[in-house]
């Protein structure tokens, strides 16, 4: 929690560098693979090349599209409301990011809660010095829910920055133990724009294949507008989710291997795909 957030970074909702070895070839983890990158538009690029550098070959096939608010007018006063919150929920970076673009001189008081939904938008509020709880049995709503902070929420006042069309567990279940939550949303998630260069590159990748997956939302565009014939290959090869609720979902979908990751972070997404790797190498 902090009083004034830090100055505005262009890095903001972007993935950190990190130190990852040189390996050779033949004993890189993610040799021989192709990475199915689903992440919204404009934020594989960092993604991509860790893959890479661990022996992947990435695909990157945007799930969908992260746009502004439709009314940033009413979204930024909004936020200006909700200055007396007691809780603040952070739903992922992308909140982050627009929240502060919205509202770059946003606060939240120090004696004011922010809890986050995972660790990626933690390390994004970060970058604003506000330090934020994180969830420690799941990277999703209901790991967030299980906070013991928010076990007792009787006349509390919670701003929840998310996105419209969601699965709105977390209003409802802080609802019902009593507390004032104000629903603020900085961002929409749209279809993305694919094209037939994003579906030849699935059919031409050689396999393996490992679809690295974050988001329900970009699981059902997906299966949407891939057609059907590239959308079989996939379900008959590897998907990394990064909660269960998102493996459950895949399964429904038809997905015949999926492995769960520990979190959506791309570190741990692309250590459960070599985890599977391994695995169909043996």
């Amino acid at each position: 929690m902090c009083a004034k957030p830090a100055a505005h970074s262009s890095r903001t909702g972007m993935i950190e560098p990190m130190h990852i070895p040189h390996f050779d070839t033949a004993s890189a983890p993610l040799a021989g693979a192709t990475l199915i990158i689903t992440r919204p538009v404009g934020m594989s690029a960092a993604f991509a090349a860790r893959a890479r550098a661990l022996g992947g070959n990435p695909v990157v096939v945007p799930g969908l599209t992260l746009r502004a608010a439709t009314d940033a007018t009413a979204a930024r006063a909004a936020l200006h409301a909700a200055h007396d919150a007691q809780v603040w929920i952070f739903t992922s970076p992308a909140a982050v990011r627009f929240a502060f673009q919205l509202a770059p001189d946003l606060t939240i008081d120090a004696s004011s809660l922010a809890v986050c939904v995972g660790p990626g938008t933690a390390r994004a509020l970060g970058r604003y010095g506000v330090q934020a709880l994180v969830p420690q049995t799941s990277s999703d709503s209901e790991g967030l829910l299980a906070l013991p902070d928010l076990a007792e929420m009787r006349g509390r006042r919670v701003a929840l920055l998310c996105a419209p069309n969601g699965r709105d567990l977390i209003a409802a279940q802080l609802r019902q133990r009593g507390a004032q939550v104000d629903a603020i949303h900085v961002y929409q998630r749209a279809v993305p724009r694919l094209t037939r260069r994003h579906f030849e590159a699935i059919e031409n990748s050689p396999g393996p294949l490992i679809l690295l997956l974050s988001s329900a939302a970009a699981l059902n565009y997906l299966s949407a507008l891939i057609p059907a014939p590239v959308w079989q290959r996939l379900q008959r090869q590897t998907l990394v989710a990064s909660s269960a609720r998102l493996a459950a979902l895949a399964d429904a979908g038809g997905f015949e291997n999926i492995v769960e990751a520990d979190s959506a972070m791309p570190d741990d997404l692309l250590k459960a795909a070599a985890r599977a790797l391994a695995r169909h190498r043996l």
